[in-house]
């Protein structure tokens, strides 16, 4: 009997099959003597949709809602429907007595593979490969130590939870957004509190009130310091006050009364977790969060180059330190090489600080295979990325970066002005990775600068050279940008008034690393937010949103409590059907929030000054994949079309109208007015394929 491998991707597949000699090559699968590779596309199997239980489902009506099946129905997707057909027929070959699952090791990996189980109806045995690299020495050991199929149960448990959850609690809150306010509306339980930290950070900037304060700077000649009230406070907020103390001292003569030098030893940064990961390449790079994880995915499966990225951990095992010698060879070349060397010249020890059992439940952090590396073979963004993860391996494993800090207290006239140098004692960690470090250092608004103090001592009298107020401004919050939202959504405690749960949600925070950066991403594609540089900006419609929807979704507390309870699921510790009740009760709250209790009005933003053909109705101008678009806005209408069209293309003129409405008449026998008549009038107005035949 063969086992049937069954991956997430046709590339891992191939990397699979060449490892264990599968070589011959069929449509949509691998075969050798004993296992048979095939692949899924991602998801090959999904949630049914309202209309495949209900035809009256099929039109949007508030009346129909909650939509709640008893029991979720599964669906082959049909553009992927030829491969389901492939995997259904190996998985019925007499001569297959197991599967060995071998989808991404993760929640959704998890999904992936059972659903396609369970539409295939597998009954056999089953095994998981649970691996952290694509090396082939990785896959050898993975498929020698295979683990049993049901340990990972829970797993499966939580992600059918958190796939559920998501299709009754979005779908119907979309739906009764849509219908209520006659809008393309959607929301969900983690996009939904995550657009309104962006929107509540945009009201903050628009309702704060810049205030002039002033601070005050003496020059000692070899030194500067900068002046402190008794309570270390140095911003001044009355403009003679500040001129007054500056004019005082100016000229005058001061005495050193506090010399101290402090040693200070700074650790490493921890190694990389994908949510750090994408924090610093957006501020290094501008890389979007979506963009760093399908870079470092490249690194992981194709390269080979990386562990696993959809992690959440930091750190290490145990087990895996007689790895990091092999580890540092494969990256022992330039420009590492100098870096590597003296970690090379004897074993490494890494301290507990790196290396925690308890803190890696399925994936360690990201670091480093054993995989010799070839910087020529690498694209520009992906070096940027393997920069990073490189850098800050080696930096893990290199000494405390260690310095003297030295403070000075200078008194004039009974004014005191403090001072602030460093020197350096060992460079450490930060010889390996400055430019990859978390910038730990970022001083504070008041905080001195740093500056040469050496030689300096108490009691030592010193001269005012000059004296000057300087005149700043209070600043409102920065926006978010990928890289703060991120740890935001990371962290969300904040922004949870109950202490109790504000504790109990450390570590859940709003979704997962492996999808924070889809959510930003959807939150731009319906047109919630918009870049603006680096920055994310709420739209007119995403702020209308957050007025729209009921309290208990846009805040944190709700959705962090329930990826709490999915992590509780996933590890054996919650019930899946508690979990679900709660999910179904909410559904039932959140639509009766919109239907009955909701009489805000809701007025789009992006009103053209196009008529729709169709029903005459100014149009909305939304971006689309294909460049910007008008949309009629009533939903039963449904027209849509480019905003710029050759020949007459679709102004609102009376001559423009009349030949419109005769081309709706000539095609009106091809079906409802929808999305693709756009398309067939433009082809139409624009003399495009006049030969061909008519759809």
């Amino acid at each position: 009997m063969k086992a049937l491998v069954l991956t997430e991707k046709p590339s891992v597949a191939r990397e699979i099959a060449r490892v264990l000699q599968c070589d011959a090559k069929h449509k949509g699968y691998f075969e050798g003597a004993r296992y048979v590779v095939t692949w899924a596309l991602g998801h090959l199997v999904t949630l049914a949709e309202p209309e495949d239980y209900a035809q009256k489902y099929k039109d949007w009506r508030l009346e129909d809602l909650p939509i709640m099946p008893e029991r979720m129905k599964l669906k082959v997707i049909g553009r992927t429907s030829h491969q389901f057909g492939v995997v259904d027929k190996l998985m019925k070959r007499g001569d297959i007595g197991q599967l060995v699952i071998a989808t991404d090791a993760g929640r959704e990996g998890e999904l992936v593979a059972r659903w396609i189980m369970a539409k295939a109806g597998w009954r056999k045995p089953f095994k998981r490969l649970w691996i952290s690299s694509q090396t082939d020495e990785a896959i050898r050991s993975g498929f020698a130590n295979l683990k049993a199929g049901p340990d990972y149960n829970s797993l499966y448990d939580a992600a059918v939870c958190r796939a559920e959850a998501d299709w009754l609690i979005g779908l119907n809150v979309s739906r009764a957004l849509t219908c209520k306010f006659n809008a393309q509306l959607s929301a969900g339980r983690v996009q939904t509190p995550t657009l309104a930290m962006i929107v509540n950070r945009e009201t903050e900037i628009n309702e704060f009130v810049p205030v002039d304060y002033w601070t005050v700077r003496a020059d000692f000649g070899d030194y500067f310091g900068d002046w402190r009230d008794q309570a270390g406070n140095g911003r001044i907020f009355d403009a003679a006050r500040a001129a007054e103390l500056a004019a005082r001292v100016q000229g005058q003569r001061g005495v050193i009364t506090a010399v101290k030098v402090a040693e200070k030893s700074e650790p490493a940064p921890l190694a990389y977790d994908l949510t750090e990961l994408q924090r610093d390449a957006n501020r290094r790079f501008g890389y979007s969060a979506q963009q760093t994880l399908s870079i470092v995915q490249d690194l992981y499966e194709r390269h080979k180059l990386v562990t696993y990225p959809r992690t959440d951990s930091r750190y290490i095992t145990a087990d895996m330190v007689p790895t990091l010698p092999a580890r540092l060879r494969g990256i022992n070349v330039a420009p590492y090489a100098e870096l590597v060397r003296p970690l090379l010249q004897k074993a490494p020890a890494p301290t507990k600080r790196f290396v925690n059992d308890g803190k890696v439940s399925d994936h360690h952090a990201i670091i480093p295979t054993e995989e010799p590396l070839r910087p020529g073979s690498l694209q520009a963004d992906e070096r940027n990325v393997h920069d990073l993860i490189v850098r800050r391996f080696i930096a893990v494993l290199y000494p405390p970066y260690r310095y003297e800090q030295i403070t000075l207290t200078t008194v004039v006239n009974g004014e005191t002005f403090h001072s602030r140098g460093k020197v350096m004692k060992d460079r450490g960690w930060r010889a390996a990775a400055d430019r990859t470090a978390a910038e730990k250092e970022e001083a504070k608004d008041d905080a001195p600068p740093e500056q040469v103090l050496t030689g300096h001592r108490k009691g030592t009298r010193t001269k005012v050279q000059s004296c000057r107020a300087i005149k700043s401004k209070t600043r409102p919050p920065a926006r978010y940008t990928e890289a703060t939202l991120l740890t935001a959504m990371e962290s969300p405690g904040k922004f949870i008034d109950d202490e109790e749960l504000r504790e109990a949600v450390k570590g859940s925070g709003l979704g997962t690393p492996a999808t924070r950066a889809e959510i930003i991403e959807k939150l731009l594609r319906a047109a919630y937010v918009e870049r603006h540089g680096k920055e994310l900006v709420p739209t007119g419609k995403g702020i209308q949103l957050i007025k729209l929807v009921t309290p208990d979704l846009k805040s944190p507390e709700l959705t962090a409590r329930w990826e709490q309870h999915l992590t509780d699921i996933a590890r054996g510790r919650a019930a899946k059907a508690e979990f679900m009740s709660g999910i179904r009760q909410n559904t039932v709250e959140l639509v009766r929030s919109i239907a009955r209790d909701n009489t805000t009005v809701y007025k789009p933003d992006n009103v053209s000054r196009t008529k729709c053909p169709v029903c005459g109705k100014f149009m909305l101008l939304v971006k689309a994949r294909r460049g910007r678009m008008l949309v009629c806005p009533d939903r039963a209408c449904g027209h849509r079309q480019p905003e710029k069209q050759d020949g007459l293309g679709f102004r609102s003129s009376k001559k423009a109208s009349l030949v419109n409405q005769k081309l709706i008449a000539q095609y009106s026998d091809q079906g409802p007015l929808g999305t693709n008549l756009g398309e067939l009038l433009e082809q139409a107005l624009g003399g495009e394929d006049k030969g061909k035949k008519k759809k």
